[in-house]
């Protein structure tokens, strides 16, 4: 299995929960090793995943930058490398999403 099939299987997993949930490519020029995928939900929630293919693992500056977002405060998920770990994130999107629109429903 491919790196770029278990990031389809997550940006279509996020696009499918029809909450207006987002699933974007994350680049950050002239700063390495952040995660893939950062997934924009609502009520301003942000989680960040970095793709692999099976077997692969990060490398040093992506686990120092992972450390940083955590420390943040944000959901990192790591080694996202098989469609079992891409279903659990889905989840927990799916989670944040109805807890935030219900916030928004109810303000």
């Amino acid at each position: 299995m491919l790196e770029k099939t278990i990031e389809k299987k997550l940006h279509m997993g996020v696009k499918d929960l029809k909450c207006g949930a987002l699933c974007l490519k994350f680049t950050s020029p002239g700063y390495n090793g952040v995660p893939d995928r950062i997934i924009l939900l609502p009520g301003a929630k942000v989680i960040f995943a970095e793709t692999k293919k099976p077997g692969e693992k990060e490398r040093k500056r992506q686990e120092y930058v992972q450390s940083l977002f955590k420390g943040l405060g944000f959901e990192v998920y790591s080694t996202v490398d098989n469609p079992e770990y891409v279903n659990q994130i889905i989840e927990r999107c799916k989670e944040v999403a109805e807890i935030e629109l219900e916030k928004l429903c109810t303000s």
